[in-house]
């Protein structure tokens, strides 16, 4: 089974290419993020024809986040306890193949000590505090999608050019290692160490034939999936070429 994320930036936008990478890698599961759509405009014709239920959760020109599966998800929740049916759309869970999915776009923060950074980081401890009483690390699940947070330095292209910025400041990484510590793994550090395995690279200054990369694109996963992950993939050709998204896919396979 094949379970991949990808923020799209906008997916009408990329709708060529997202169907192109469908055709070709065929995923059983994908999690969109940033579709940037709401849900009567999101190209559902198009990716039905390849086969695809689409569990969508949309906002115009903001946000947005998507599940296309290839067997129809069931228990679907689409906000954190609190939230207003306004809120920003930020989250889609569903139950597919015995798997429960969590689909998140964290938000960005904007720079460190603004109200949008306070925010990112309260929107991180609802998130837990949701884990703590809707789940148990004991089940399947597994959350996928932009964090917005790169975890350490192998994460970052330069350690200490970014150290205290936004996506790698300490009460950013305290965050998302207080997620993980709900009963999460990092699924990618199952099987690679190193560092420079990017997701992200700014559309300015030429980012990405420098190598200036950040991984804030994630996939977690419970123990029991933890046992099922043979392969990690960033999928780092689909950043190239012609109207690419910022960010690659990644795509985790479970036997």
């Amino acid at each position: 089974m094949k379970i991949a994320t990808w923020n799209v930036n906008s997916v009408r936008t990329r709708l060529p290419r997202v169907v192109s990478w469908l055709e070709r890698r065929q995923p059983d599961v994908v999690c969109l993020q940033e579709t940037k759509v709401v849900d009567e405009s999101f190209p559902l014709a198009e990716i039905e024809a390849l086969g695809y239920h689409c569990l969508l959760n949309g906002q115009k020109s903001y946000n947005g986040v998507a599940i296309l599966s290839r067997t129809e998800p069931q228990d679907v929740v689409r906000l954190l306890p609190g939230d207003e049916l306004d809120a920003e759309h930020r989250m889609l869970i569903a139950v597919i193949e015995g798997i429960r999915i969590v689909n998140i776009y964290a938000p960005n923060g904007g720079d460190v000590g603004l109200p949008r950074y306070a925010f990112k980081l309260e929107w991180y401890r609802r998130l837990r505090e949701f884990l703590n009483v809707s789940f148990d690390p004991s089940e399947n699940l597994l959350i996928c999608g932009d964090f917005n947070v790169a975890p350490d330095d192998r994460d970052v292209w330069d350690p200490q050019r970014w150290r205290g910025k936004i996506l790698f400041s300490e009460p950013e990484k305290e965050a998302l290692r207080n997620l993980v510590s709900w009963g999460l793994q990092d699924a990618l550090r199952l099987h690679k160490s190193e560092g420079g395995l990017y997701t992200f690279w700014d559309y300015r200054a030429g980012a990405f034939h420098r190598g200036w990369g950040l991984r804030i694109d994630h996939i977690l996963v419970t123990e029991s999936l933890a046992r099922r992950c043979a392969d990690v993939e960033i999928d780092r050709n689909e950043r190239k070429g012609e109207k690419p998204s910022d960010h690659a896919p990644v795509i985790a396979t479970l036997e």
